[in-house]
């Protein structure tokens, strides 16, 4: 089904689904569909696949979800979109986007923010990451419901060029970004030229050498068909940016009590399974792209880089020194 077709489809089938209490109305057939940039199997993707299995069994089949994986119904952009008008009910999407609208969100999307893995997950799983679920889903304008974090690797450097591994090696390299105004300073900052861009852009951009390369995690650079175009991958390690869960508030306000508490508790279940399914995906995408000749480099030195996004700190952070605070003593 192509966008057209789905968005043409959708105001029909939600008319005839009820998603009420009492009477035969309770008892109507809920799908929920469900939408994301990456294919079938990427551990974003099946989790939410595996999260819609546990709504047919505590319902006996009376609420599904629909997944619409590759970017079926576009980018990143149009899935907020239709996500806020109720065309769909569920998306995985970046913290990118959100932080224009959230300010506190882009503390999360600030370069080298977190230390490790470790300390990424103890905040979004503690009263941090809570909190931020809250301010999205209270938003006046969002449209959404921050359901769960999802884990979304460390975002490295990767071009056509030559490897990265000193800051220097960056200049004059045209590198896409996810359009936050963050993103695009981060890699100025580093010496490239950042180029805000919808990662359903990305693979033509490539192709006609509108960008020399991008920045993404491994899975996402493999599964995108990436390493094709671009085959020097650099560990630089800039971002480790965790990635949101949102439903559609205008669905999810016609939900009863009982269905919004049944997909809060599987949301959070799914932000563990997908974890665990993030980690072994990691681990097979590297070992295919090293089958592939692709060239991987760790950098040494990442304090030159942390370094020179001072000012991206500076001018982003000050706002939320006392958050940042809370976020560098979680242990």
């Amino acid at each position: 089904m192509n966008r057209r077709e789905f968005l043409g489809t959708t105001a029909a089938t939600l008319a005839i689904t009820s998603f009420g209490t009492g009477g035969a109305r309770a008892q109507a057939k809920v799908v929920l569909k469900a939408t994301d940039v990456h294919p079938l199997g990427y551990p974003t993707v099946e989790a939410v696949v595996r999260m819609g299995k546990k709504f047919e069994a505590a319902t006996n089949g009376r609420v599904s979800v629909q997944m619409f994986p590759s970017m079926q119904l576009g980018g990143e952009k149009e899935m907020i979109e239709q996500a806020q008008v109720g065309a769909l009910q569920i998306a995985r999407i970046s913290v990118g986007p959100m932080g224009p609208l959230v300010p506190e969100l882009n503390v999360f999307n600030l370069p080298f923010m977190f230390r490790d893995n470790a300390h990424m997950e103890k905040v979004i799983d503690g009263p941090i990451g809570d909190e931020m679920l809250k301010k999205l889903s209270d938003h006046p304008t969002a449209g959404l419901i921050g359901l769960c974090w999802m884990n979304g690797g460390t975002r490295n450097v990767y071009n056509s060029k030559h490897a990265v591994k000193t800051v220097a090696d960056l200049k004059g390299l045209k590198i896409r970004m996810m359009g936050n105004p963050v993103f695009v300073d981060t890699m100025n900052a580093l010496g490239g030229n950042g180029v805000a861009m919808g990662f359903d852009q990305l693979v033509n951009a490539l192709q006609t050498g509108v960008v020399d390369g991008a920045e993404n995690n491994e899975p996402s650079y493999e599964t995108g068909q990436h390493y094709r175009y671009a085959k020097f991958y650099s560990r630089t390690g800039h971002l480790m940016i965790p990635e949101l869960l949102v439903f559609s508030k205008r669905t999810w306000d016609t939900l009863s009590k009982d269905d919004q508490a049944m997909i809060t508790k599987a949301s959070k279940e799914a932000q563990q399974e997908q974890r665990k399914l993030w980690y072994e995906m990691e681990q097979k995408s590297i070992a295919k792209l090293k089958e592939s000749g692709i060239e991987i480099n760790d950098v040494a030195d990442k304090k030159q880089f942390q370094d020179a996004v001072k000012p991206v700190w500076d001018k982003y952070g000050a706002q939320h020194a006392a958050l940042i605070q809370r976020i560098q003593d979680v242990k």
